[in-house]
């Protein structure tokens, strides 16, 4: 096993430089690397600034200070000099396949041959973000949920190339990543597949959202009363739609709709919202003006009566048996862990272990309601057997 002590981090953008924190809290050497020095800089900045706010609470570990922990951080625009003595590298920069590929052919060419080289990517196959790197077996996904700092899940991600060790090695350092919130849960991906765990199981829901927004334009409801439907978190339906980012959900929904159904690509208001460059909180405006912080809700507009709870419940249950059928893990306990430290949310899982039956009805009701096909009952589901792969 690797003795992983230098970690660079490509992408110093918010999933970057949470990355970054959270390395050099656990006691690693970081280089933070983008393509400006304004990038870089802002990156560094907001770590001395995360290290700063922990240090003033007593939280920094070993009686280190932050100016201590920062002296470990370095900035970097020359990803190959960067990598040259990297045990490990982890790429956030963009969701651009080319931009990805183009990082770890880099690094590929360049870091030690023992260097294990990681994506940070959602969504997309690491097979293919490493197929230039020269070194497929050292490529593995090592996708982090944002904030960082915060959200307890880290998804180490099989590529259909990648060896047991390197895999091996991922696991062992994600779960030396401290979290602020509790310990850390590492779910091992067995698939290559859009989404991995995670993210997979919630992206339909995208499907039924998209038609929500859309029903919701077509009828005149305002997005208060689309947000009073169901307020359920801490954040509504849009402003969490802001928040994330619209060009995020846009590729996401693109990147689905060609690898596993037309019928995710993105619906009429999303796609409205993209074009004009309304892309949520990082431009100030999405479906919510964000000019003067986060937009509250008006809870007096009433209700639009569109939004129901029982369909999300149900698209992420066969989902979730869809996850189990292709082998992306086997088990539907770390599907429901994986949830809870990822999301904030409770799993559909055990939730539903005596209660499926149900979902099936509550599916077919959403196939003609919306005219989705994907939403059918996988046949996983509809046998029952994913109750024994516990």
């Amino acid at each position: 096993m690797v003795n992983i002590k230098n970690v660079v981090v490509v992408g110093a953008g918010q999933m970057g430089h949470g990355i970054g924190q959270m390395a050099l809290m656990a006691g690693y050497n970081v280089t933070m690397v983008d393509v400006k020095d304004e990038y870089v800089d802002k990156g560094w900045n907001k770590i001395d600034e995360g290290i700063k706010k922990i240090e003033a609470k007593g939280g920094l570990p070993g009686g280190k200070t932050a100016a201590d922990l920062m002296t470990n951080c370095k900035k970097s625009t020359d990803l190959a000099s960067a990598v040259k003595d990297a045990d490990i590298m982890i790429e956030a920069v963009v969701e651009r396949l080319e931009i990805k590929q183009e990082v770890f052919k880099n690094c590929g060419d360049n870091a030690p041959s023992h260097c294990i080289l990681a994506s940070n990517t959602s969504t997309m196959s690491i097979t293919d973000i490493g197929k230039e790197s020269g070194r497929p077996d050292k490529c593995i996904g090592m996708h982090f949920f944002n904030p960082v700092p915060l959200m307890r899940l880290i998804e180490v991600i099989y590529s259909e190339h990648s060896s047991d060790e390197s895999i091996n090695i991922g696991m062992e350092f994600a779960k030396s990543i401290p979290c602020l919130r509790g310990e850390r849960y590492i779910a091992k991906v067995l698939k290559d597949r859009p989404g991995f765990i995670c993210n997979r199981v919630t992206a339909p829901a995208q499907i039924y959202q998209n038609y929500v927004f859309d029903k919701a334009v077509d009828e005149g409801f305002s997005w208060d009363q689309l947000d009073n439907d169901s307020r359920s978190g801490p954040m509504s339906m849009t402003v969490l739609a802001d928040y994330v980012g619209i060009d995020v959900l846009y590729h996401g929904q693109m990147y689905y709709s060609k690898t596993l159904s037309p019928d995710f690509a993105p619906g009429k208001v999303i796609t409205k919202l993209f074009n004009e460059g309304k892309l949520g909180m990082k431009t100030g405006q999405g479906f919510r003006d964000w000019s003067k912080g986060r937009p509250q809700v008006d809870k007096k507009a009433g209700k639009a009566r569109i939004n129901k709870m029982k369909y999300p419940i149900a698209i992420m249950l066969n989902e979730a048996c869809r996850v189990l059928e292709e082998g992306i893990t086997t088990s539907w306990e770390v599907i429901d862990e994986t949830l809870k430290a990822g999301m904030n949310m409770p799993g559909p899982m055990a939730a539903n272990v005596n209660n499926w039956q149900n979902q099936v009805e509550v599916l077919n009701e959403l196939v003609e309601l919306t005219g989705k096909e994907y939403f059918k009952p996988c046949e996983l589901l509809k046998s029952g057997k994913w109750v024994e792969m516990k």
